[in-house]
């Protein structure tokens, strides 16, 4: 399956926003309370809490940089 070029930020944006929230996330959950009986039902609150912010951080800030380092490298 080929997706449209048009594309191609939005799901960059997306999936580094899934893959980070879900690393990230899980680390911190198991850093801050240990492996216990419930702890993936706390860390898919932590990541939904988590992805709700990095999608739109996500989605402004690639942009910006990628236009910051067209301007910076040849």
């Amino acid at each position: 399956m080929k997706i449209r070029r048009k594309y191609y930020g939005l799901l960059f944006g997306l999936l580094v926003s899934i893959i980070m929230s879900l690393i990230m996330s899980f680390v911190l959950t198991y850093i801050n309370i240990g492996w216990q009986p419930h702890f993936f039902m706390i860390w898919l609150r932590a990541f939904g809490i988590s992805f709700a912010v990095a999608l739109p951080v996500s989605l402004i800030i690639v942009p910006v940089i990628r236009k910051l380092l067209d301007k910076i490298t040849y």
